[in-house]
């Protein structure tokens, strides 16, 4: 078993989470690069929700860097207990996320998170709060760019934009199959962009979004079923 444990004074209103985003968000390392591609492990985040219930479920799914194969799960549920504010979500998820996390006996290796990173409207979405509560390397693989403005990367797979909040890159566009709709990937703690790109083109050999987050989804949907019943 790992231990990632919950700070003890988690917030539950707006006005503190946004004063705790403040404060660790100074802790956010991004001049370390990372552990190279297809090295290690890789561990996939993601959670799923039951509004009805107030119900949250979160998926670790970790896999052998070089051949994607899985190998090891787990799962944790919990109550929801922050409300829906947008930039925020991190209070939401993180709780349960920490309790997965937690049911892992092997070492996380690099966390991919279905989110963001710095590409944050206050440069601290998930990956990178994540980061600093656990000490991991962490990215975020985002499905849209959130409120970032980006040109549309060339067709060929790999090709990649700016991800800009004005003149500042806060994350990339990155084409992962020819043809198909971007990803948005950006730093999270302790790699750097360039890498979190790199990654993310090694995590998806056959699909747009990484093995990581899919398998990850596939499994807190299933977590979430069970607890629905």
């Amino acid at each position: 078993m790992s231990s990632y444990a919950m700070p003890s004074d988690w917030p539950t209103d707006e006005r503190t989470a946004r004063a705790v985003q403040d404060e660790l968000r100074t802790r956010v390392v991004l001049d370390e690069t990372g552990p190279p591609p297809g090295t290690g492990r890789v561990t996939g985040v993601d959670v799923a929700y039951d509004d009805e219930r107030d119900v949250v479920a979160a998926a670790v799914v970790v896999l052998d860097a070089a051949t994607l194969d899985v190998v090891e799960e787990a799962t944790a549920v919990g109550k929801v207990a922050f409300p829906y504010v947008p930039g925020l979500l991190a209070f939401r998820e993180i709780p349960t996320v920490l309790s997965a996390l937690g049911g892992l006996r092997s070492d996380p290796g690099l966390v991919v998170c279905d989110g963001y990173g710095v590409a944050h409207p206050r440069r601290f979405g998930l990956a990178s709060h994540l980061g600093v509560l656990t000490g991991l390397p962490t990215i975020g693989v985002a499905k849209n760019p959130f409120t970032f403005a980006y040109e549309d990367p060339a067709t060929a797979r790999g090709s990649a934009s700016p991800l800009l909040d004005d003149a500042e890159e806060v994350g990339r566009a990155l084409r992962t199959r020819e043809g198909v709709k971007p990803v948005f990937v950006s730093a999270g703690h302790r790699v750097s962009l360039d890498r979190a790109c790199a990654h993310t083109l090694r995590l998806t050999p056959r699909y747009r979004l990484p093995e990581s987050t899919r398998r990850a989804d596939a499994l807190c949907r299933s977590a979430l079923r069970e607890v629905a019943g």
